[in-house]
């Protein structure tokens, strides 16, 4: 009789590979569903309180809060904003931001936390809302809503939906800074616009740097 003997270990090795990346392979997935499941979700509930808004009916939700301005990191748990307000996850969107030029469409919720930039394009606290003076102020992943800033050219137009309108802004420069530039969040006296995202695009892990877009309202 042939004793039975365990195969070598290098054998092993290739097959805990595919096993490992079926498993990332999953993982991604699964994410990129769950993102794509509650964009559908908050736009549908937007969509459904603008029309409610338009029948005359009482808005469903109101505007975001115009929360004090802290001194914010990007994907950082915003304190602020979920005490007494429930989970992040009910939090519905207040706004969708489109750049036709660069093909970018996300609804908008209040806050910078994990979850909500894992899931959308967050408004930094305490800075202005669209229609009022002042700083207009999102963020998001370089990685997932905020990768198509990598082609943003000066005097595009980006557009801001909410429940009181739509508002429409011209790009006017884009910049590289530190994460302790902080003064990109400063209030204005006109209607400005700035996005806010990690950089280098391609750098894996921390980014050591921020994308940032500034753009001025329009009037049409």
């Amino acid at each position: 009789m042939v004793p039975h003997t365990s195969p070598p270990p290098l054998i092993w090795i290739p097959r805990f590979f595919f096993v490992v990346g079926i498993i990332l392979l999953g993982y991604v997935a699964a994410t990129l569903l769950d993102v794509s499941l509650h964009q559908a979700h908050q736009a549908f509930r937007f969509e459904y309180a603008r029309q409610s808004q338009e029948r005359g009916s009482p808005p469903a939700y109101n505007q975001s809060p115009n929360l004090p301005l802290a001194r914010v990191r990007i994907g950082e748990p915003d304190r602020g904003k979920t005490q007494g307000r429930g989970a992040v996850s009910e939090s519905p969107a207040w706004g969708r931001i489109e750049i036709a030029s660069t093909g970018l469409s996300a609804m908008i919720e209040e806050g910078i936390d994990p979850e909500t930039l894992q899931r959308g394009v967050g408004h930094i606290p305490g800075t202005a809302l669209p229609g009022q003076p002042g700083n207009v102020a999102l963020a998001g992943h370089r990685d997932t809503f905020f990768r198509r800033l990598r082609n943003i050219r000066k005097n595009d137009e980006i557009i801001l939906e909410t429940l009181d309108g739509s508002y429409h802004y011209r790009v006017d420069l884009t910049q590289v800074v530190t994460p302790r530039h902080m003064e990109i969040l400063d209030g204005s006296d006109a209607e400005i616009l700035t996005l806010v995202t990690c950089y280098p695009f391609s750098f894996v892990g921390p980014a050591p740097e921020r994308f940032v877009v500034r753009a001025h309202r329009v009037h049409e």
